[in-house]
């Protein structure tokens, strides 16, 4: 990483669309997953490894599972109520494991696309 380069150190937040959907019937707002996500980077989260990691939401109601580049971005992916499951299975775990996986071989180009066609939203814009 060129630490010169201001681009390359911005570190940049997305939910998912599903995860969109689903943060919204939880009631669970853009500035809740911003304050999280900073506790997150603070490495107050469980991490899963392989850029997977769990954070407690919500007055620890749910649990969201959320997807890391090399410090670049970050993705929230999924989300679930604590009342309705105890945790994600080994399964899961893998196919999570396997996604953070495409989007660190993702471009800012792809980004951008996933963006513009609605798959991705970015938030925390410029928040520090």
């Amino acid at each position: 990483m060129n630490m010169s380069n201001p681009t390359e150190r911005a570190e940049r937040v997305f939910k998912t669309a599903w995860f969109s959907r689903a943060a919204r019937k939880a009631r669970i707002t853009d500035a809740e997953l911003c304050a999280a996500i900073r506790q997150v980077m603070l490495g107050q989260a469980v991490d899963l490894g392989g850029g997977v990691f769990k954070k407690r939401l919500s007055k620890n109601l749910y649990r969201s599972i959320i997807l890391a580049r090399g410090g670049r971005y970050w993705v929230y992916a999924y989300l679930f109520a604590k009342k309705d499951r105890d945790n994600i299975g080994d399964d899961e775990l893998a196919d999570f494991r396997a996604v953070a996986g495409l989007y660190a071989r993702k471009t800012d180009v792809d980004i951008t696309k996933e963006l513009q066609l609605n798959e991705l939203v970015e938030i925390c814009h410029g928040e520090e």
